[in-house]
């Protein structure tokens, strides 16, 4: 009898083993945590995992817009009117990141104080070409800085028509700038010209001067 129940002991404590071995190994076989269960596919008789994007990748044997960019934006019209040739005003000299989520984020030359940071997003509309609508939101105006800051100003919109540069390593376009009044009427708009280039490990700090 004392034999019959150590092998009965013996076979329950092999099932409690085994059950509570179970979930881990379901969380030590190679089991990919990017995929959400939102991602899964089930068909007739299996499950297949499927990878979900969340965007479109550039494609692979042509260079990419994500990275680290030096931008310079010179005005050609102000208010809908030319200006002169000889007279085009540089109006931001800025460092701009294009992240692979298709968002964007430009640190603007202008006062810290008044708001010189400033956010985008960006959709890829040909091979080589993109197109980004940038909102600065509200801040203040640049008259009173640096001594002090700005009277509060509203919001600003600038969209961009790029082409990146068969190396990857520069992109130039048109950009159009509308800065708003707070109560929302038009308080200056821009049209011009961008010239971009990327910024490498190797880049150094006086040379975007």
């Amino acid at each position: 009898m004392k034999t019959r129940n150590c092998s009965i002991f013996s076979a329950l404590l092999m099932l409690v083993l085994a059950g509570a071995m179970v979930p881990s190994a379901f969380a030590q076989c190679g089991f990919n945590r990017n995929y959400k269960p939102a991602a899964w596919h089930p068909q007739i008789g299996s499950t297949h995992f499927m990878h979900a994007a969340l965007f479109d990748n550039d494609d692979d044997d042509s260079p990419s817009i994500v990275g680290m960019w030096h931008v310079t934006f010179t005005a050609h019209t102000v208010n809908g009117n030319p200006i002169p040739s000889n007279a085009y005003p540089m109006i931001d000299n800025a460092i701009v990141v294009w992240h692979q989520d298709r968002t964007e984020i430009m640190n603007s030359a202008r006062p810290p104080q008044d708001g010189n940071f400033c956010l985008g997003v960006w959709k890829k509309t040909g091979a080589r070409s993109y197109y980004l609508n940038h909102i600065p939101w509200l801040g203040n105006d640049a008259a009173n800085a640096p001594s002090g800051i700005g009277n509060p100003a509203g919001p600003t919109q600038i969209t961009e028509s790029v082409l990146l540069s068969e190396d990857g390593n520069h992109y130039s376009g048109n950009f159009t700038l509308v800065a708003y009044n707070l109560d929302k009427s038009v308080a200056i708009t821009f049209t011009g010209v961008l010239a971009a280039t990327r910024i490498t490990t190797a880049t150094s700090a006086t040379s975007l001067f």
